[in-house]
């Protein structure tokens, strides 16, 4: 298996949109990630905390799959802690990754007894400053 990574998008509304969906799809069917487990958490503009899986959402029922292939590692716990950074009225998608595209580096490595032992996931914008930055030197 290659490295693993759990993802929280966050959306401004209330449920996860059919489009928001299939961007996810496309990545899974591209073959560079497996989606290990995925779980919704609305924090309603009431307060209200709910959570389910994708195939729990009647309108993306046809376009995530059914979940068979998912594991059940993202729990009630991982639900709750994400609702307290929600804001009312939003939406967030916990999406547990694998990168496939990783897989034979990660065996490459195990195989001289080396291992992947943590990464740090940089986000764009701050690699986009680094390169504004370097160029105006």
């Amino acid at each position: 298996m290659g490295p693993a990574e759990l993802l929280v998008l966050t959306f401004p509304q209330e449920t996860i949109t059919a489009e928001a969906a299939q961007a996810l799809v496309k990545l899974r069917t591209a073959g560079d990630i497996r989606v290990i487990d995925s779980l919704v958490v609305t924090h309603a503009a009431d307060g209200e905390t709910t959570y389910g899986e994708l195939a729990d959402f009647e309108h993306l029922r046809g376009i995530v799959g059914d979940g068979t292939d998912e594991l059940p590692l993202i729990g009630p716990e991982d639900a709750q802690e994400t609702a307290e950074l929600l804001a009312p009225g939003t939406v967030a998608l916990l999406v547990l990754i694998e990168h496939v595209w990783a897989q034979e580096a990660a065996e490459a490595l195990r195989a001289v007894g080396g291992r992947i032992a943590t990464g740090v996931r940089i986000p764009p914008e701050h690699i986009e400053e680094a390169v504004r930055a370097a160029a105006g030197r």
